[in-house]
């Protein structure tokens, strides 16, 4: 496989390019679809089966593995997502270079290259006669990148029966893969004051904006570093002029947590905060709620990341693992039980920005310990 992938790295790149230069914001459904058409026609090509979940917003789904009977019923699932954070002509504005050692583009490290990689550890599998091809579940979903609004359904119930999950996120720019994920929370907090006159009249006011002042303050109070619980008011709003008190104010706020046990702490503490009133004539109202469950360090991790580790040492591929506050599907298929492993993807980094790249030389390496790591995981009967 080694020697199939290093004869490849060409195409690897060429098709990497043809991705990058596609818009695939997760609002741009054709954009994204046509990454898809992409991928099924290349899976298809390979003898792979594709089933399309239809969508409205966002992009279509797509579910990838071989015909198979009970004996080879998947037990590998991989998950990977087709769109970015990126506005509708990005590519066109940025389009796929490469320069020395790494290559650019909009989407190129989170997770284009991974699109690739998937790819072709399967094209790998085949063409070098591995039978571990039909023991993998791909699902390609569109809006990872906006919470996984419409996938999260889907990969929960093809997670159903898996042994293993294997998670596409690009690894670490040391190399890492990712072992642990905190979990995430979105709120909206919403007051309600009464307008006034600050120089005519400013005892008939009710401030919102200074409601929303303590409430942010007390917001902060619950991060706990040690524990690895977080808090953040990342967006703020309110009021209509420098001399008018304000009638509105609003706060966007993330919360991220380490642990599922530290869930009912977290929700009873904003809670309080928000039923108690520092600024009297004042309303106060959240929206919101835990939307990703923690991706947790256990044992069937521990077991895991030996197997990879393992064969990333047959490899010649030291492979360390570390935790990360960003949220992925990882999380999902981890609250399951399944034992989940993430960042399997290229090395890379600056996701999410302008200057996001992929490491080229690891495109090939982390091919094929993708490869090496399905079919020993296939061929185990524990």
């Amino acid at each position: 496989m080694k020697t199939y992938l290093q004869n490849h790295q060409e195409q690897m790149l060429q098709l990497l390019e043809k991705l990058v230069n596609i818009d695939s914001g997760s609002h741009d459904k054709a954009g994204v679809d046509h990454v898809g058409t992409v991928m099924k026609t290349l899976y298809q090509e390979i003898g792979f089966d594709i089933k399309e979940v239809k969508q409205e917003e966002f992009g279509n789904h797509l579910i990838i593995q071989k015909k198979h009977t009970d004996e080879t019923k998947p037990t590998i699932l991989i998950l990977t997502h087709m769109d970015t954070v990126f506005e509708k002509g990005t590519a066109k504005e940025r389009a796929f270079r490469i320069d020395g050692k790494r290559a650019y583009g909009p989407g190129v490290i989170d997770m284009k290259a991974s699109l690739v990689s998937v790819y072709f550890a399967m094209k790998a599998l085949i063409e070098t006669g591995q039978n571990s091809a039909f023991q993998v579940e791909i699902l390609l979903t569109s809006d990872e990148e906006v919470g996984s609004l419409t996938s999260r359904e889907l990969i929960e119930r093809y997670a159903e029966g898996k042994k293993y999950a294997l998670v596409m996120e690009p690894a670490r720019k040391n190399g890492a893969i990712v072992s642990a994920r905190r979990g995430k929370g979105h709120y909206t907090v919403e007051v309600v004051g009464k307008a006034a006159h600050s120089g005519i009249e400013p005892e008939k006011g009710r401030s919102a904006i200074e409601e929303l002042a303590h409430k942010i303050i007390q917001l902060y109070e619950i991060t706990d570093e040690e524990e690895g619980i977080h808090v953040n008011v990342g967006l703020i709003e309110g009021g209509t002029s420098v001399n008018t008190i304000s009638d509105h104010a609003t706060a966007q706020v993330d919360v991220r947590f380490r642990t599922q046990d530290q869930v009912t702490e977290i929700k009873e503490q904003i809670a309080t905060i928000i039923k108690n009133i520092d600024v009297d004539g004042t309303k106060v109202k959240i929206e919101g709620d835990i939307n990703r469950p923690p991706m947790e360090k256990n044992e069937q991790t521990e077991k895991l990341l030996r197997i990879i580790k393992k064969v990333g040492d047959e490899l010649d591929i030291f492979i360390k693992d570390t935790e990360t506050g960003g949220g992925s599907d990882a999380s999902f298929t981890s609250a399951l039980g399944i034992p989940t492993v993430d960042g399997l993807g290229p090395v890379g980094g600056r996701a999410h920005r302008e200057s996001e790249y992929l490491d080229i030389e690891s495109l090939v390496p982390r091919t094929l310990l993708l490869a090496s790591v399905i079919d020993d995981l296939a061929k185990r009967k524990d």
